[in-house]
């Protein structure tokens, strides 16, 4: 075994040039940790803000990042079962930014991190699932309860996480709003199961929910932008609805529609997969559904890209550029 591995890291915030891969000594696990021999990282948004330092945590230079990997445990710390050793795992987003980091050949990471996943999934769609799955799965199933025939409007939908909560909206017979930006992406947002696309260039968001919605509106919003764009989804949330804000995508401040919110009697829920992560009871319920409904292929991790590791800073800007649909993936 090589006594190094070559591990991502960067030393100031910036654009994803500053990211450098570093041929590191081999780490060794330590209490409640593992060594994860990685073979395939799914890119989250979230790693994009916190390389700019625009995240809920703030870098410790130099730094690693990334949520999550797949791969084979490879060594544990003392306090670990070695029955562990030799699992193929993939990493849960339950972990601070600022501690670990998976972009690499290997990752320490700690163990109640780890997840198995349905054997007849690849390592690229092994490390495409937690993320997007379970943070739709927290607001649309955890929180908001939807049933057959609820409305669900999901914007930014063709980000992985947009794309998961489709597929939710669909497993559990919900009709499915996505929003793009261009019609480039329609098409395919309609094939990942989407049951209505508005193009927001072209068309005004709220005219056309009420138009799909006969007037109802959406019983539930899910929202990675936030801005000023929260006065238009409050328009077309229906009476007593609720907005999921996950993210703060734009960069102009939120302004709160109060008017809007009271006279529908709104709910505006700030939400990140974090609640259902660091509570082993919920993260459990979480992971069972998800493994149920990957087992039987109403859930389909779609991955856009695949590039190698030594690509992390073009996978960066590929991912910047917002031209992806589904998962951007980076193999070791």
């Amino acid at each position: 075994m090589r006594e190094t591995a070559r591990i991502v890291r960067f030393y100031e915030a910036g654009g994803p040039e500053v990211l450098l891969i570093e041929d590191l000594p081999l780490p060794e696990p330590g209490p409640g940790e593992v060594r994860l021999r990685v073979k395939a990282i799914g890119l989250n948004r979230a790693e994009v803000m916190f390389r700019n330092n625009q995240y809920l945590y703030t870098p410790s230079y130099p730094s690693k990042l990334g949520y999550e990997a797949s791969g084979v445990v490879e060594a544990v710390g003392s306090d670990i079962d070695n029955a562990w050793i030799g699992k193929t795992v993939s990493t849960v987003p339950a972990f601070p930014a600022n501690k670990y980091g998976v972009y690499g050949e290997i990752a320490i990471v700690p163990v109640s991190c780890l997840a198995t996943y349905p054997s007849k999934l690849t390592f690229e769609e092994g490390t495409s699932i937690w993320m997007q799955y379970i943070t739709a799965y927290g607001a649309l199933i955890h929180h908001a309860d939807i049933k057959k025939g609820d409305v669900v409007l999901i914007t930014a939908a063709s980000s992985s996480v947009g794309v998961a909560a489709i597929e939710i909206a669909k497993a559990e017979g919900a009709i499915s709003i996505a929003t793009t930006r261009t019609a480039k992406k329609k098409d395919q947002l309609i094939a990942a199961g989407a049951d209505h696309v508005i193009v927001t260039d072209e068309e005004n968001l709220v005219t056309r929910v009420n138009e799909i919605t006969g007037g109802k509106g959406a019983r539930v919003i899910f929202d990675p932008i936030g801005g000023p764009g929260l006065a238009s989804l409050a328009e077309a949330a229906s009476p007593f609805g609720t907005i999921f804000v996950y993210g703060a995508l734009s960069p102009e401040p939120s302004v709160y529609p109060l008017f809007s919110a009271l006279g529908k009697s709104l709910r505006f829920q700030g939400y990140t997969l974090f609640e259902l992560t660091t509570d082993a009871k919920l993260l459990r319920q979480a992971t069972q559904y998800i493994s149920a409904h990957l087992e039987n292929g109403s859930l389909s991790p779609k991955i856009d890209k695949v590039l190698p590791l030594s690509e992390i800073v073009e996978a960066h800007r590929y991912m910047e550029r917002n031209d992806q649909i589904g998962k951007i993936v980076v193999t070791v």
